[in-house]
């Protein structure tokens, strides 16, 4: 708790320093915005600051309505970014005037007079056009972030695969598998939507499902509005399932162990089981078509670097060399390279979520970008080592910003093919 609050309190001075800075520039080009007769910029600007920091104050640390709290930290976050487009323009005008301040202290004051731009008192003038210029481009992240809450949250869309597979038994040729991952209930505020999303999955008639993690944000209760939904979420040969970092209660209880704590995570597997779903922790099930079988194995949350490592590998594969396929549903795509591939050669193909595609950037058929890129290397859709594979779907729901610009809520169908690895991926 004081980490967090000390954090918040880090950022506030933040936004309020640079909130000082850009109301200085602004002052300096439109000083009638400002002065004693027209305060009304002064105390929007100045109000609108201090309620904004009040209310993230408020939002994190009581208990208010969920959609309250969205507005305030949506608002917030808005606010902070757009900011900070401006502040290369301002540090570029100010970097213009201490070249002007520099050249007229060490030049003569005839050829200052003659070539430097002054006002009456002699001080040098913002530049209007670079404080014009930062606004616009300021806007340009406000309006797609305001696009991506209004069209995007909800906006999934299909990506259907063909996951080649050499030792794929031939009873398994063609069978259809659906993933999706990252549900965060807790974020929702249109059922609706939600379900339209569900609908979507299901008019593809998947043979069997995976869903890789993160069910809820922080508590167990976040799925009550939710689970009669997620319900409808069948296939004829099962929905399987795993758990991710925010299930455990970690970033809502602490990371110590509690009696509170322990409820909500053992509510959460209650809520995976009342909807029929399979949640492997750390174990496998033999999938059989026909008389031939492939071994579906679930990790619980392993995450290289600072997230939890509740994941037990050793016992998850126990029991499945004699399977000629298996497939590993795990959460986090950073346990791929870290233990998956030099430690487990055996598994074929690994499904995974977590990243959310940071709900930002540009994924095409060719080409994808995103900030968390430069977090993680395997972030957004297929990926092979050798002879082993990783899917990484961007997420169902969405966490902290209630949207989506250019990386849009997936849902993956793949099917199942027998051939070598080399095969195009389409």
């Amino acid at each position: 708790m004081g980490d967090r609050i000390a954090g918040l309190i880090l950022i506030s001075i933040l936004l309020i320093v640079v909130d000082i800075y850009i109301y200085r520039a602004i002052r300096s080009v439109r000083p009638k915005w400002t002065n004693k007769k027209h305060l009304t910029f002064t105390y929007i600007w100045w109000g609108y600051s201090i309620l904004l920091i009040i209310g993230v104050f408020i939002s994190i640390f009581f208990n208010i309505k969920f959609i309250f709290r969205t507005i305030i930290l949506v608002a917030f976050f808005m606010t902070f970014v757009s900011k900070i487009f401006i502040l290369p323009f301002l540090l570029i005008d100010d970097l213009r005037r201490g070249l002007i301040w520099a050249k007229r202290k060490f030049s003569s004051p005839k050829k200052i007079s003659s070539s430097l731009p002054l006002d009456g008192g002699g001080s040098i003038p913002r530049s209007d056009f670079l404080i014009k210029a930062g606004t616009l481009v300021a806007a340009i992240p406000l309006a797609s972030l305001t696009y991506g809450i209004i069209s995007s949250a909800y906006d999934y869309r299909v990506k259907r695969k063909i996951l080649y597979l050499p030792n794929l038994p031939k009873a398994f040729e063609g069978i259809r598998l659906g993933q999706i991952s990252d549900i965060h209930s807790g974020s929702f505020y249109n059922q609706k939507a939600v379900k339209g999303g569900v609908d979507l999955l299901l008019k593809e008639k998947p043979d069997f499902i995976f869903f890789t993690g993160d069910l809820v944000n922080n508590i167990a209760s976040e799925m009550r509005d939710y689970q009669d939904i997620f319900s409808k979420v069948k296939a004829p040969l099962g929905v399987f399932s795993t758990l991710g970092n925010h299930d455990y209660g970690d970033y809502y209880f602490g990371k110590e162990a509690s009696a509170a704590k322990a409820k909500s995570l053992a509510d959460v597997k209650t809520t995976h089981k009342n909807m029929g779903w399979d949640l492997l922790l750390n174990e496998n099930r033999r999938l059989k078509v026909d008389g031939e079988e492939i071994a579906i194995i679930g990790i619980e949350n392993w995450g290289a670097g600072r997230f939890a490592k509740y994941g037990r590998m050793d016992l998850a594969v126990k029991g499945t060399d004699d399977a000629p396929v298996k497939l590993l549903l795990s959460h986090d795509p950073s346990h791929w390279k870290a233990q998956v591939v030099p430690e487990y050669p055996q598994i074929d193909a690994m499904f995974s979520g977590h990243t959310h595609g940071m709900q930002f950037g540009i994924v095409t058929e060719k080409f994808q970008w995103s900030p968390i890129q430069y977090i993680y290397k395997e972030w957004a859709g297929h990926y092979q080592e050798k002879q082993q594979q990783l899917y990484v779907n961007v997420g169902y729901g969405f966490l902290g910003y209630p949207g989506r610009v250019g990386i849009l809520p997936e849902i993956t169908i793949f099917e199942l093919r027998q051939g070598n690895l080399n095969s195009t991926n389409s």
